[in-house]
């Protein structure tokens, strides 16, 4: 038994080293274009949508990071003030705005099937499609903690233009620096690429989609082909979603890292990354009890078992669980490096996955105590596991946990920093 168990992590491990999109490699980044390589002459307009709620902490340096964008084109923000009660709103009235480029506008209580999140983003939207009717130009999605470069709206623009992409989306650099962040979000990202390979995503041949959802610049034709945001309602891990949307109508998606964007929000602490990854776990699960007890068992075979069988093993069975573990733990030292982290965390990563899978079950175990979806003091108990899937299908918990996702399946995640 113990050998068969050594075997098919093995087999499962070959298949996601070689055939599963290189999602271990570092992946690809989003870099500002030399001046003048662009070939777009003509810059298109770009309104940003910015969802804030109780964000007093971040949004005065994230604000500021957008109203100073050396984007040539016309540029306009857009900020919801999601009925703040910290001030949010205010202090964004106060940012100097020499050229006009910010509407402040407070939200209204959500509509019934809508979570507020993004609900505050469809009046973003609704917002600019009321200043600007043509569906020209692009939208960016972006999030209230997230601090932008100067060059950072021209290089997305530009890589859109250049590559003719329907939507552009990043994985913002998030930030990594008390013991629970160095030892806990670089797995995070790890994971999120595992489970959505960017080549992949980036393929239009397929149908994987997936999105980072601190920064979404998309067309607006695209957008309105779509049947703008309320194609997302009901929608807890909308990101995605709305990459699903897109493919499924033939656009072209993109998939990166960001070298031009990052988080500034924290998680100090290991209930903090806890709460960030229970916050929809279950909801990508489709409250389903079985794939739950899938994922679980996943989890063991692909990230446990190896360092097991390699310990206490016998013979063979502990040379091919020694050579797996060693697989699965060289594996995540490229996106170490992207941390600038030491290669030494690796050897953490059973635990990790073990810490991931159990903030899992604490996702299920929320919602069948009525707790649902928390975010912002506020409990999403009715949610619709709405992915934006055409013929909803329910998805592999055994390859959505443990990364060993077949090319073809359209899947949905939630990213730190991201709306859902």
């Amino acid at each position: 038994m113990l050998f068969g168990l050594a075997v098919l992590s093995a087999l499962i491990w070959f298949g996601l080293i070689f055939f599963h999109g290189w999602f271990w490699q570092a992946g690809p980044i989003l870099r500002p274009e030399p001046p003048g390589t662009s070939p777009a002459d003509i810059m298109p307009d770009v309104t940003v949508v910015i969802p804030a709620r109780d964000e007093a902490e971040s949004i005065e340096v994230a604000l500021s990071s957008l109203l100073t964008q050396d984007y040539a084109g016309r540029l306009s923000l857009i900020l919801v003030n999601d009925r703040s009660e910290d001030g949010t709103g205010a202090l964004a009235r106060t940012l100097p705005d020499p050229k006009g480029r910010l509407t402040v506008l407070d939200g209204a209580d959500p509509e019934p099937g809508w979570s507020g999140k993004l609900w505050a983003v469809a009046q973003g939207v609704a917002e600019a499609r009321r200043q600007q009717d043509a569906n020209s130009g692009y939208i960016l999605l972006t999030d209230a903690d997230i601090v932008h470069a100067p060059e950072h709206i021209s290089t997305l623009v530009a890589k859109a233009q250049t590559d003719r992409l329907h939507m552009v989306s990043e994985m913002v650099e998030l930030q990594c620096e008390s013991l629970a962040e160095r030892a806990l979000v670089p797995a995070f990202v790890f994971f999120f690429a595992l489970l959505y390979p960017f080549a992949q995503v980036n393929n239009p041949k397929s149908r994987t989609a997936g999105a980072a959802g601190g920064t979404i610049l998309i067309r607006r034709d695209m957008l309105a082909e779509i049947g703008w945001i309320d194609a997302l309602k009901g929608a807890l891990i909308d990101d995605c979603t709305l990459a699903t949307c897109v493919k499924q109508a033939g656009g072209r998606l993109y998939l990166g890292h960001s070298c031009l964007a990052r988080s500034i929000r924290p998680y100090p602490n290991a209930a903090d990354v806890w709460r960030m990854i229970a916050r929809t776990a279950f909801v990508q699960l489709r409250y389903s009890p079985l794939f739950l007890v899938l994922t679980v068992l996943a989890m063991g075979v692909v990230w446990i078992a190896p360092g097991l069988i390699a310990a206490f093993g016998h013979g063979l069975t502990r040379w091919i669980g020694l050579g797996t573990w060693l697989v699965s733990t060289g594996s995540f030292v490229p996106t170490l490096r992207r941390f600038r982290l030491s290669p030494l965390w690796a050897l953490t990563l059973p635990f990790v996955a073990i810490f991931y899978t159990a903030a899992t079950i604490g996702s299920a175990v929320n919602h069948y105590r009525g707790r649902g979806v928390v975010w912002k003091n506020r409990a999403y108990t009715e949610a619709i596991p709405n992915d934006g899937r055409a013929t909803p299908a329910a998805t592999s918990a055994t390859t959505s946990a443990a990364g060993a996702a077949a090319p073809e399946q359209v899947q949905t995640a939630q990213v730190p920093g991201g709306r859902g």
